[in-house]
């Protein structure tokens, strides 16, 4: 076969052009936009399709050499929850395959879609164009319902029965660690010759250790601070409230770490947290924690590096993650990651080596393990090293090149299919 030369990837609900950390955007953004650059540095022409969100949007948006972000109008711009998403996926699908229409035959050589709403328009482009389909889930509803956070919406049957469809459909799946492959396999019945671990990575020329007392002052922290730093979308899944509820605890047991305590929150209201875009402001107060607390908007992934690169520690006490990039990130400028022994975090952190894992979501128990880091210096500077080694086995680079040779096998194995 000829090597790759173009390709269409679909996402959907959240454009890689969005800001990380608000609304629908995060880790996925970054993986979509990231590996876009890698496989287009390798030659090959990415098409990006994604929902316009606004008529200001032009339909065609170059976000790099060979990348183009296609905004495909599907639906009202605004005021469109995810939720209401799938009543616009014939209208989107629809538009897709207009696009290769006007293009001469074969113009794509294969589809890789990402979330399960992108994999079902996927599937029909792939049925459609004859070519091989790709699927990153991302997220997964039975995983997600299994571990509901507190208050949470559980996802609907129909996101299930979707997932199940495009695994069903999906030439291969690409999963992000091999606990993911095994819930593809267990949960949704995938072929385990068809799923492939391809780890997601981090640019460590953004996210690298930085000069801890410039870059406090340049944020306004203080030089001696314990900085407890939560970065991500604010919604129940990434548990936000339980650092704050476990910062209660520590000082209560410590109430002298209390003047050098400081906790920024990065990030805006997501998902469920829309519904309730005041809650954790309100946690904080209720907690008597306004003085130490403070909420920072999303920012660029250069400031966010500077922020990581400023904590004492990077507390991740999600839930669920199906890979836990802001850890992988957070130990890339050398900052010790606290992080739920969950999904991807698993994999991402290495237990007293680059970080510690908790068990469960328990304030008293999150508690100690800050404290440990907080207060034993020793543990705390091999960590840092520990964390800079961790964040060596990720890269983007690599991510691009497994990515490419999963693309190359579905399509040998949809050519043997068919012959």
């Amino acid at each position: 076969m000829d090597p790759i030369k173009r390709l269409a990837m679909i996402s959907l609900h959240t454009s890689p052009l969005d800001q990380p950390g608000t609304g629908d955007a995060g880790g996925m953004n970054v993986y979509v936009i990231e590996v876009a650059r890698r496989l287009a540095a390798r030659g090959i022409e990415v098409d990006i399709f994604t929902r316009a969100t606004s008529s200001a949007l032009e339909p065609l948006v170059a976000a790099g050499d060979g990348i183009t972000v296609r905004h495909v109008h599907a639906g009202p711009f605004e005021g469109l929850t995810k939720a209401e998403l799938p009543g616009q996926l014939c209208v989107f699908a629809r538009e897709v395959l207009r696009t290769e229409a006007a293009q001469p035959l074969g113009h794509y050589d294969a589809v890789h879609s990402h979330y399960w709403l992108s994999g079902q328009v996927g599937a029909l482009a792939r049925d459609r164009w004859g070519v091989p389909l790709v699927h990153s889930m991302h997220t997964m509803a039975k995983v997600k319902n299994a571990a509901l956070a507190v208050g949470d919406t559980p996802e609907p049957a129909a996101r299930i029965i979707g997932e199940e469809q495009v695994v069903e459909a999906a030439d291969m799946l690409i999963a992000n660690t091999d606990l993911e492959a095994t819930q593809l396999v267990e949960l949704y019945g995938a072929d385990p010759g068809c799923v492939e671990v391809v780890h997601p990575g981090v640019d460590l020329t953004v996210f690298r250790p930085h000069d801890r007392a410039a870059t406090r002052r340049e944020l306004g922290l203080p030089a001696d601070a314990h900085v407890l730093l939560f970065a991500g979308r604010i919604q129940p899944l990434k548990a936000p409230d339980v650092l704050l509820r476990a910062v209660a605890v520590l000082l209560d047991r410590r109430p002298g770490l209390r003047a050098r305590m400081v906790v920024p929150v990065v990030g805006g209201p997501s998902g469920s947290g829309l519904d309730r875009p005041e809650s954790l402001a309100a946690l904080a107060t209720e907690l008597g924690l306004d003085d130490v607390v403070r909420f920072v908007p999303p920012v660029s992934q250069a400031d966010l590096a500077r922020w990581y690169a400023a904590a004492t520690l990077v507390a991740v006490p999600s839930y669920n993650e199906s890979f836990g990039l802001v850890a992988a990130e957070a130990q890339a400028t050398g900052t010790p990651v606290v992080a739920a022994a969950v999904g991807g975090l698993t994999t991402v952190v290495r237990d007293r080596h680059s970080g510690l894992l908790v068990d469960g979501h328990d304030a008293g128990v999150w508690a100690s393990a800050l404290g440990r880091v907080l207060e034993d210096d020793g543990l705390r500077v091999s960590l840092e090293a520990g964390a800079l080694e961790q964040a060596r086995q990720f890269s983007w680079e690599a991510t691009a090149r497994r990515t490419l040779e999963v693309y190359e096998r579905a399509r040998s194995a949809m050519r043997e299919s068919v012959s």
